[in-house]
């Protein structure tokens, strides 16, 4: 398994199409150890699509994702291994409890019980679901299952966290626990990889960043250099040709 010396998440023209125009088109893009990194682009631009297939969710028609220099399709235990990983609208066993789902996402990655049970206190403490440890997780809040997810992801110790729309449907306080807890993630090494639609939070948390639109990558850099003298709103709107204002149509409103 390789892993010092490589970047922690490399995709290397990624295609893929379901039937139709390709949904992704030569998405390539290198996101260093130590690195926040943001992905945005407007609906539909290819970003869910590129994370299912650079975390081993979904197979590329032609390209390759690595993860610490370890390919995702041809060598996927040892990749996943280093990938913590939260899918917008992830899917989650809705009858067990919280604790439950973390000691069964434990035990299924290996990880010794005495072990699971610590890091389970402590991440339902931290992310304050310790007072809904033994609440099913159909009766979950959209906010609390997202923090269960988050917590799914963290459980194993990954080295890359690739993170789809985190802060959706968090609360305020929630949200600043979160993003202390991925702040200091990336401060010790780790890498994160982080899709929104939310252009002050990428601007705020992320180092660099990517523009996608229409499965291609139009934009790269550190986000200083993608949002250039604006800010990285302006950069993004300019960028995928959408119009600024919103003052066309709709007069019966007025």
């Amino acid at each position: 398994m390789q892993v010092d010396g490589h970047p922690a998440l490399e995709l290397d023209g990624l295609y893929k199409r379901f039937g139709g125009p390709w949904v992704v088109e030569g998405v390539s893009l290198a996101v260093r150890p130590g690195s926040f990194f943001g992905l945005v682009g407007p609906n539909g631009a290819g970003k869910t699509t590129t994370l299912s297939m650079a975390v081993g969710l979904l197979r590329p028609d032609h390209g390759a994702a690595r993860i610490f220099g370890t390919e995702v399709w041809a060598d996927p235990v040892p990749a996943k291994a280093l990938v913590g990983v939260l899918p917008d609208g992830l899917a989650l066993p809705e009858r067990l409890t919280g604790r439950e789902l973390l000691n069964y996402t434990g035990l299924l990655r290996g990880m010794p019980k005495p072990v699971v049970a610590e890091r389970t206190d402590e991440l339902l403490r931290v992310l304050e679901l310790d007072g809904a440890e033994n609440t099913v997780v159909v009766d979950y809040s959209a906010g609390m299952r997202k923090k269960i997810g988050l917590a799914t992801a963290l459980l194993h110790g990954p080295r890359l966290l690739v993170l789809d729309e985190p802060f959706e449907a968090v609360d305020p306080v929630s949200a600043s626990t979160i993003r202390t807890i991925l702040q200091r993630f990336v401060a010790g090494g780790g890498a994160v990889v982080l899709s929104s639609h939310v252009m002050a939070l990428v601007e705020n948390l992320c180092d660099q960043v990517a523009v996608i639109h229409r499965g291609r990558v139009v934009a790269g850099g550190t986000v200083a250099e993608v949002r250039g003298t604006g800010s990285l709103e302006d950069a993004f709107v300019r960028l995928v040709g959408g119009r600024v204002g919103g003052d066309e149509g709709l007069s019966w409103l007025a």
